[in-house]
């Protein structure tokens, strides 16, 4: 016997007599003998359950646990926000944290920051470091990571996604599951699907084609489910053909555990259930956040009037609901609490360790794209540059405290400012000017920052004040963007303009009349307009860059680190050049139509032909790389056979960096339409300077294949394609064309 078992379970609740079905009482339950086969345990532990703990299972019992089955030993499990760390312990049945003193993480980069490094290894670490956090609290399930794709630059809840491009979120997707899942957590994958905006997000119904749905939207989920082996997927606020997505037969029933065979359990998000039927049938399995507080339903428990819990067993005890549907709910739960809380041999975890703090550190300095750098300034010089003048209050503003769900608290966010004190030490005079006053509070469900941000002085004292400086200074850094604030990058509200907040523009504009060594940092998980782009040298994107914000800024900013990272959605120059904004709808009304199809972000700029602000794939570095020999081993690609592109990539500068060499193919001669090109691999290569690498890419016929909605499949049309390399989706250094039989 795995005397692992005396851990969780009570040692009356180890032998057969406990479920109350006979049997010897020496023999071990089957459901609780971890060497019997998974199916084997979960097919014994429903035969002993009665039909109230089957339901009990299906929703929650406190704002992020559900029941187990305490007759049999079978724990509750307990779920934890992300994506980017563990949310602080929050009282049974409200959204205020519970004022712990254990219970600060590691605050992670955004999933935007993630995606920028376009290094899958970085995706790994990302959710093995995670993941052991989430172990060391005991969760069973974290609520992420997030991919849904990046339609609009006015999402608010953009930052917590994976770009723009369904390939790209599909390669960094599934090390992040395999990771979290190593640790005996289960990654919740979300939010399926289409959830694209925040204005009206619990009741806007989304109207988009089957050839988006399919190319665009599902592919990210479905590499999640089927490549990274995920347990959970969380179901979306909005609407799709009418349905909630929480409870959707085409999307839950049909493509999710029909198409895909996802072994799982489907979980609401919070409060995105609405109806009971369409929950008993529509292949949602865990109900939570139905009337969040848990108190007001009266004499009954309000957790016992969730659309899962009594009414759901009223309709089964009346003979109105299927107990088939129902079994097969509970063993979804069952298996999602195997793999997880009843799991005794899940390794110890680790919370806000050296070495995740150092992985967050290293992500986000990876992350960083270098989008402008005319004449080399930078990196700084801390010993040339005797007086640096940093402007911006994003500068030293906490962003670990804020928008939305992914709000985490803890035990010290190291801020820009201090990242550049540190940096520079004794060598340079450093000064800070606020610039600007964008959102001077700092709380959220009661993490409390602890700055006082409050400023007296007015908007043209502030500015008069930067450029005062500025004339004084060597080198000026302004850091600003947006913060989590509401209608910025925050969960709930979208963003209401494209342009940067709080005046910053004339800020901008300002310092860099006044002094010609501006560099400009941007930190959101947005694309912004950029009307002074041209009177700027230097433009980083920093994302929100987590615990280790200051130090991962000035490993780039001084040059300890190479920026290697690469924009992982387009940035346009005015909003009107986004197709959503062009096309289609946003917000919407009751419904919101993705009238642009197919063509989401470079797909749009490339096929009409408009210039982008900067291209998706776009990013700099330190060093020069040249992109060349682009040749294929055949020039006719078999239905079932494999073509190999190569390419040759040198570092042809003096400091060691990275690029990420891009394939993307066009076809040539389609019968429906598609964009000009499309993402199909990519290869992050590190070399020392003068060094050459080989890279390969393996076309296969699939890589080809477009969603054909007058047939509903998928289909590798014969004829003519392209196959491009090159350094961004505008950098295109090279190509080879092929034909597929």
């Amino acid at each position: 016997m795995n005397l692992n078992f005396l851990k969780t379970i009570p040692v009356l609740l180890l032998f057969a007599g406990c479920a109350g079905n006979g049997g010897s009482s020496t023999t071990v339950a089957s459901y609780l003998n971890e060497n019997l086969p998974l199916e084997e345990r979960i097919e014994d532990a429903l035969s002993r359950m009665t039909l109230e703990e089957k339901v009990a299972v299906l929703h929650a019992q406190s704002k992020f646990s559900s029941a187990g089955v305490p007759r049999l030993g079978i724990p509750e499990l307990w779920c934890t926000d992300g994506p980017h760390g563990i949310r602080p312990e929050v009282l049974w049945d409200e959204w205020n944290q519970a004022r712990w003193t254990n219970d600060s993480c590691t605050a992670f980069p955004a999933l935007t920051c993630l995606a920028a490094t376009w290094n899958p290894r970085m995706a790994a670490l990302y959710g093995r470091s995670i993941g052991e956090e989430a172990r060391y609290r005991e969760k069973d399930v974290l609520l992420g990571p997030g991919v849904n794709i990046y339609r609009t630059p006015l999402n608010g809840r953009n930052f917590e996604y994976m770009g723009e491009d369904p390939y790209l979120a599909s390669r960094m997707v599934v090390p992040y599951v395999r990771e979290v899942q190593k640790n005996g957590v289960a990654a919740c994958v979300k939010h399926f699907a289409l959830n694209n905006q925040e204005t009206r997000r619990h009741s806007v119904n989304v109207v988009v084609d089957d050839r988006a749905l399919r190319e665009i939207y599902l592919p990210a989920f479905e590499a999640a489910v089927r490549q990274g082996g995920a347990w959970s997927v969380m179901g979306a606020y909005n609407k799709y053909r009418g349905e909630h997505c929480c409870h959707n037969r085409y999307l839950l029933n049909d493509i999710l555990k029909g198409e895909w065979g996802f072994d799982g359990a489907v979980i609401s998000d919070w409060g995105g259930a609405h109806d009971t039927k369409q929950s008993a049938e529509n292949g949602l399995d865990l109900e939570f956040g139905t009337g969040t507080d848990g108190l007001r339903a009266g004499t009954r428990n309000a957790y016992d009037n969730y659309h899962l819990a009594f009414p759901y067993l009223e309709m089964l005890r009346r003979g109105e609901a299927d107990l088939a549907t129902l079994d097969d709910k509970v063993r979804r739960v069952l298996r999602l609490n195997f793999r997880t809380a009843m799991n005794t041999h899940k390794p110890f975890g680790s919370l806000n360790s050296p070495e995740h703090l150092a992985a967050a550190r290293r992500i986000a300095g990876e992350g960083m794209v270098l989008l402008k750098n005319d004449g080399g300034e930078l990196p700084l010089d801390s010993v040339a540059v005797k007086r640096l003048l940093v402007v911006g209050e994003n500068a030293v503003k906490m962003m670990t405290v804020g928008g939305g769900s992914s709000s985490l608290k803890v035990r010290h966010e190291y801020t820009p400012m201090e990242g550049i004190l540190e940096a520079v030490g004794d060598r340079c005079e450093v000064t800070f000017e606020r610039g600007y006053v964008g959102d001077p509070t700092g709380s959220y469900n009661g993490v409390e920052t602890g700055q006082d941000l409050s400023e007296t002085r007015s908007e043209e004292q502030l500015i008069a004040d930067a450029v005062e400086a500025a004339k004084r200074a060597d080198a000026v850094i302004f850091v600003g963007g947006l913060n989590k604030s509401a209608y910025q990058d925050c969960e709930g509200t979208d963003r209401r303009q494209y342009g940067l907040p709080y005046a910053q523009d004339r800020v901008i504009e300002a310092l860099a009349a006044a002094n010609p060594h501006l560099t400009v940092v941007l930190v959101s998980g947005n694309a912004v307009a950029m009307p002074w782009l041209d009177r700027v040298p230097a433009v980083l994107e920093a994302w929100f860059s987590g615990s280790e914000t200051g130090h991962a800024l000035t490993d780039v900013l001084f040059g300890r680190v190479n920026p290697s990272g690469k924009l992982p959605f387009t940035f346009p120059v005015r909003l009107e050049d986004n197709a959503a904004h062009a096309m289609g709808e946003f917000p919407g009304g009751d419904s919101v139509r993705y009238n642009e199809s197919i063509l989401v972000g470079y797909r749009w700029h490339d096929t009409k032909a408009i210039r982008p602000l900067f291209a998706f794939g776009h990013g700099l570095s330190y060093t020069t790389f040249e992109i060349g020999n682009v040749k294929a081993d055949r020039t006719t690609l078999t239905p079932k056979g494999v073509l190999h592109v190569t390419a040759d990539v040198t570092n042809t500068g003096d400091r060691a960096g990275a690029e990420v060499v891009q394939l993307y193919i066009g076809d040539e001669e389609s019968s429906l339409s598609r964009p000009v090109k499309e993402l199909k691999g990519f290869e992050k290569v590190q070399l020392a300077p003068g060094e050459t690498r080989t890279v390969t890419f393996e076309i296969a016929p699939e890589a080809l294949r477009y969603y054909d909605d007058t047939k509903g499949q998928w289909v590798a049309e014969p004829g003519r394609f392209t196959a491009y390399v090159g350094a961004a989706s505008d950098d295109i250094r090279g190509q080879v064309e092929f034909t597929l039989e």
